[in-house]
């Protein structure tokens, strides 16, 4: 098949940052295609442009209409490192296309502070693709955070998130128009930021360091309850440890939260896996608010609520699951039921139950199904007068079961 796409990754310092390969390519092309910065380090012909100021679906659909003519995209870095290349991939095909990438924001920065991206300790994160609180995922001692921004706002608002979570002593350094004739540099810590503007087109690197009572939440499962926004009704910290190592988060895959409650399964199941997907069901709208808000708090603004009664709503999913929990709803007619028909071969489904009645339910299913029963009892030392003795929580019935 012929290559008709070209999407060429393109800094600040324009065409002579480009290969001899890269500016053939350009020359050649019989459409050009990019945001209005991109499009304008080029000097004016007739050719025709596309741009992005309708959104991207639109752009796309354009592009496709001028398919089998010499097609090229400008775009920021590398395309395939939050660029609109994954985009193009998915619509066109990597065997029409030719990517030819520069290096990118995260590249350049790492270069600038002298950080290797091959480092355990550095992440990077789009704050451009996600509101700012994607951070709160990443607030950990000795992490270093390559960030790109929204906008001109985006390192205020970095800097007053860490302050808030007790980080306000992490070194912070913010780039402007970084690679080009234009670039500007500011040094400092994040609580002394106090809120200024910069340039749209900015990048940011954090060092993180924790004050004295910093609030530290880790990514591996069973955080503390106090971690979550609820109403009492949350699955503890030591079955909810247990329930995750039974549904085994993997990257990209997705998981359905049934009876959500405060969302605390499926936010720690986005935050133990690389790309993971999660939706949180829940019929009750005063928990609505809850579940939003814990995913805002610990950092993964991606999870997506579904409103309503299971198994109902599960018609609203779309994809099919990786991963089921019933925490809530067990006993209603339809919901195992529904969860296994919609579970893809070889997914997990896990079912906990505090009441008889619901662990009725369990160990029918489990005479159906197959699967593993398992009682889960939790006790924590408690004041007794005095002294001190165990006291136990509530036992959790768990049925766990993979479809074949």
């Amino acid at each position: 098949m012929d290559r008709w796409l070209s999407v060429i990754g393109i800094g600040e310092d324009g065409l002579d940052g480009l290969s001899a390969h890269a500016r053939a390519l350009i020359e050649a092309a019989d459409v050009l295609v990019g945001g209005d910065r991109h499009l304008g380090k080029l000097s004016p012909d007739a050719r025709p442009r596309v741009t992005w100021a309708n959104g991207l679906d639109a752009g796309i659909t354009a592009i496709e209409q001028h398919a089998g003519r010499q097609v090229c995209v400008l775009a920021s870095g590398d395309p395939l490192n939050f660029g609109i290349g994954k985009r193009l991939v998915a619509r066109f095909g990597i065997e029409t296309m030719n990517i030819l990438p520069a290096p990118g924001a995260f590249a350049l920065l790492a270069a600038r502070m002298g950080w290797s991206l091959a480092d355990g300790t550095l992440r990077t994160v789009s704050c451009h693709a996600f509101p700012v609180e994607v951070l709160n995922r990443h607030l950990l001692p000795g992490v270093r955070l390559l960030i790109l921004a929204r906008n001109g706002e985006t390192p205020a608002r970095a800097a007053d998130l860490l302050c808030r979570r007790g980080f306000g002593e992490s070194p912070m350094t913010v780039f402007e128009h970084m690679g080009g004739p234009d670039e500007g540099r500011y040094d400092t810590v994040a609580e002394e930021w106090e809120g200024r503007r910069v340039k749209d087109l900015n990048v940011i690197a954090f060092h993180l360091w924790p004050s004295p009572g910093a609030t530290i939440w880790p990514e591996t499962p069973g955080l503390p309850e106090a971690a979550f926004r609820h109403d009492g009704k949350i699955t503890k910290r030591e079955v909810r440890a247990a329930t995750l190592a039974r549904l085994q988060p993997l990257p990209g895959q997705l998981l359905w939260d049934v009876g959500a409650g405060s969302g605390a399964i499926a936010i720690e199941w986005l935050r133990a896996a690389a790309d993971a997907q999660a939706i949180a069901m829940e019929r009750d709208p005063a928990r609505f608010d809850d579940i939003e808000a814990n995913a805002l708090n610990l950092g993964v603004p991606h999870l997506k609520l579904i409103k309503g009664d299971a198994p109902q709503c599960f018609t609203q999913a779309g994809a099919a699951p990786d991963a089921v929990f019933v925490g809530g709803g067990l006993s209603r007619p339809g919901v195992i039921d529904g969860a296994l028909a919609a579970l893809k071969p070889g997914g997990r489904l896990v079912a906990n139950g505090v009441t008889l009645e619901a662990q009725e339910t369990l160990i029918q299913n489990h005479r159906a199904h197959g699967g593993e029963l398992t009682r889960i009892a939790v006790a924590r030392a408690d004041a007794v007068g005095g002294l001190t003795g165990m006291r136990p929580l509530m036992d959790v019935l768990q049925w766990a079961v993979t479809k074949s």
